[in-house]
């Protein structure tokens, strides 16, 4: 998501809105005198041009190079972009610790998408000992700010009582929240425990 501000400068605007015309060159021209004098939120916005190969050739490298510096002064986005990266080796090698030093920092700062990730790396296990209580807390805060796939994966957690006591009201609530965004597995789900509720009468 490209990031603007209307508290920056004339020039920073004229990129947002020619980037949103698509019209990538004129951003370009725009977004990379500021960055290189050290705008942050055109360091943001080049980056995410490289990664896409939007108005530039596509380059991972000079997407991390870009998010890194915007990551280094406490950008979110930035950071999620950067674990992201790490954990699939892009324009980086790959590196568990690196991802999840990212994500963390991301996460910490209330950042859905990277705490949802961290659900997903306690959960499996993927590069760090696998910690289900973990897993919820990050799955929980993300549901909170209506991630879909977090509110799924609640329901799941609460009707296995991984992580949490079996409580298939519980379940059921995160399930419709997820399908209300249209998350099908989650519709599927809720289906089958309310009929599951209804006959075996469960109230817990």
């Amino acid at each position: 998501m490209l990031i603007g501000n209307s508290a920056f400068s004339a020039e920073l605007q004229k990129g947002v809105l020619a980037y949103k015309k698509k019209d990538y060159a004129a951003a370009l021209q725009e977004f990379r005198p500021l960055a290189e004098q050290g705008n942050a939120v055109a360091q943001y916005n080049l980056g995410l041009m490289h990664l896409s190969g939007r108005g530039v050739k596509q380059d991972y490298k000079e997407a991390v190079k870009w998010f890194r510096l915007v990551a280094d002064k406490g950008n979110s986005a930035a950071q999620y972009k950067l674990g992201v990266m790490y954990g699939i080796g892009q324009g980086v090698a790959k590196d568990n610790k690196q991802s999840l030093k990212w994500f963390l920092l991301s996460a910490e700062q209330g950042y859905a998408d990277a705490q949802y990730n961290l659900g997903v790396i306690y959960g499996k296990g993927r590069g760090v000992p696998r910690d289900i209580e973990k897993a919820f807390k990050w799955f929980l805060l993300a549901a909170e700010q209506g991630d879909a796939a977090a509110q799924y994966n609640l329901g799941v957690m609460y009707a296995n009582g991984d992580g949490a006591p079996r409580r298939y009201t519980s379940a059921l609530m995160w399930w419709k929240l997820a399908a209300m965004q249209g998350h099908k597995s989650a519709r599927k789900n809720r289906d089958v425990i309310e009929r599951m509720m209804i006959t075996a009468d469960i109230a817990s």
